[in-house]
């Protein structure tokens, strides 16, 4: 036998002895294995035509654009869950602060009852008084009534800073306190702050006694009336004024008509009746205290120290100085009944409406004012 015919008889057996082996190899042979291998050729292999490389590729892109989508996605579901959080704590907080103002105004008591010790009972008459402001008769009339009949109170304060304001209010104010004053159980004492003028002052004259500072505004005995005239401009802008009335003076202060002179001298007499009134209450409460200057009952106003000399007031004092002369200590309790927030919001809108509508408001023309 020649070379060449060993070595073919040698790599037959060879191959024979692979093939016997590889029939019992379950790694590599198989059923599975063998239609995989088929039916799943390698990407990129010579049986893949340009089509299905282009579509490979397009499929690729898809599965990063959605994976891409979904991550974005999921980064706006968590930014709105932060908000919806952060937005649901301030409506908590927003709801809480409600609940306990609420609380405090309408179901929560005074700290304490009113206290056995002797103190001043103090009744506030801050700003203008109107019927539709905190300063109005029948919230000052409440507390003025509760301060007196507290048994520990050793004197009734009226704390004013009021630059006055409506007549009516202001006389309502004025005859109780007198009511009170002809009683005679404790003194009442007008305390004036910054400004106590016109009808602020109406109501401190009902007093026992008044204090002011000696740099405190006090005075302005008179009353006032303001408007305008809009008749000439009216013309001027082509506008037609229709005003229908019963009555041929019921329309007499009508801004857009001229004032003739028998209309004003009608509308100054009741100015000037309504100012008697106050000279003569003003003359009640204070008596024989008042200088005989005519300029008192003239709508002037004084300072405290030129007020002291005319008689306008008894003393210059402060808050504190009477608290410490009447009880010996800086101390007093606040009789004024508390406000209604809810009532205060609705006034305020009824009167903004009724601006902006061009309605006629509910204050008085007359005014015992300062200006």
């Amino acid at each position: 036998m020649s070379d060449e015919q060993q070595r073919g008889g040698d790599s037959e057996e060879a191959s024979q002895g692979e093939d016997q082996r590889g029939v019992h190899d379950r790694w590599t042979q198989g059923p599975d294995v063998s239609t995989k291998a088929q039916e799943s050729p390698l990407p990129g292999g010579q049986d893949d035509d340009a089509e299905i490389l282009r579509e490979r590729q397009r499929l690729a892109q898809l599965e990063m654009m959605d994976r891409w989508i979904g991550g974005v996605l999921t980064e706006q579901r968590r930014t709105r869950r932060w908000k919806l959080f952060f937005r649901l704590m301030l409506l908590a907080l927003v709801l809480v602060s409600l609940t306990v103002t609420l609380y405090r105004v309408f179901l929560a008591e005074p700290s304490a009852a009113v206290p056995a010790q002797q103190h001043l009972a103090l009744v506030e008459v801050h700003g203008v008084i109107a019927s539709d402001s905190p300063a109005n008769a029948e919230r000052i009339i409440q507390g003025l009534n509760q301060a007196w009949e507290s048994q520990s109170a050793s004197a009734v304060v009226l704390h004013i800073d009021s630059p006055g304001g409506s007549p009516v209010q202001s006389q309502r104010i004025y005859s109780e306190v007198m009511r009170l004053r002809e009683q005679g159980d404790k003194p009442i004492i007008a305390v004036i702050e910054d400004v106590g003028a016109s009808g602020a002052y109406y109501i401190a004259a009902a007093a026992d006694e008044i204090v002011a500072s000696p740099a405190s505004l006090v005075g302005s005995i008179g009353v006032i009336y303001a408007g305008f005239g809009f008749q000439e401009a009216i013309d001027e802008l082509g506008v037609e004024r229709r005003v229908m009335t019963a009555g041929e003076n019921k329309a007499f202060l009508d801004p857009f008509q001229p004032l003739d002179e028998e209309v004003a001298r009608f509308w100054q007499s009741v100015l000037t009746q309504t100012h008697e009134q106050f000279i003569n209450d003003v003359q009640a409460g204070r008596g024989d205290r008042l200088s005989d200057s005519p300029e008192i009952f003239s709508g002037l106003i004084w300072s405290g120290e030129q007020a002291l000399g005319l008689g306008l007031v008894d003393e210059l004092a402060s808050l504190e100085q009477v608290a410490r002369a009447q009880v010996g200590e800086a101390s007093w309790e606040n009789y004024t009944p508390r406000l209604d927030p809810f009532e205060r919001l609705t006034r305020r809108f009824t009167q903004a409406a009724a601006e902006v509508l061009g309605l006629h408001s509910g204050h008085a023309p007359i005014k015992f004012q300062a200006q």
